[in-house]
C-alpha cells in the first residue's frame, strides 16, 4: 500500500467517525433535549451545579451546536472538547453509581471525541479548507 493510498484511507476513516458520531449524537441525544428544552429545563441534572436551566444548555451546546460543527468538520478539534467534556460528565458523575451498560455508550462517545480531538477532522472537511490563521484551530 502506497503512503498516498494510506493518507487516503486514515482520512476516509476520519470521516466516517465524525460523521456518525456527529450525526448519532445530534439525532439520538441532542435533539431530543433541544426539541424538549422547556420541558426538561426545571428538571435536568445539574452535576456542575450551575443550575438544571444551564447545565441543559451546555448539554444541548455539545449534542446539537458541536455535533454539527464534527459532521461538517468544522473547527473540529474545538468542537470535540465539549463533547468529550459532556460525555466525561454523563459517564463519571451522572452515570457513577449505575452499572457498566449505563456507562458504555457515553464512555464510547468520549473515546471517538478525544480521538477527533487529538486527530483533527481529516482531509475530507472544512478545516482542510480554512484559511491562514483560522487553519491553526484545526
Amino acid at each position: 500500500m502506497t503512503d498516498a493510498t494510506r493518507d487516503t484511507l486514515n482520512d476516509l476513516g476520519l470521516l466516517l467517525l465524525r460523521v456518525c458520531a456527529g450525526v448519532t449524537m445530534l439525532g439520538a441525544h441532542g435533539w431530543k433535549k433541544l426539541s424538549r428544552f422547556a420541558e426538561l429545563s426545571e428538571s435536568f441534572p445539574d452535576p456542575l451545579g450551575v443550575g438544571s436551566t444551564t447545565s441543559l444548555a451546555l448539554a444541548v451546546f455539545a449534542e446539537v451546536g458541536c455535533s454539527a460543527l464534527l459532521v461538517l468538520g468544522l473547527f473540529t478539534r474545538l468542537a470535540a472538547i465539549p463533547s468529550a467534556f459532556t460525555m466525561i460528565v454523563a459517564a463519571f458523575v451522572i452515570h457513577a453509581d449505575d452499572p457498566w451498560n449505563k456507562k458504555e455508550l457515553a464512555l464510547a462517545y468520549l473515546v471517538v471525541f478525544a480521538t477527533l480531538a487529538l486527530t483533527g477532522a481529516g482531509r475530507f472537511s472544512l478545516d482542510a479548507r480554512l484559511p491562514g490563521r483560522l487553519a491553526k484551530l484545526r
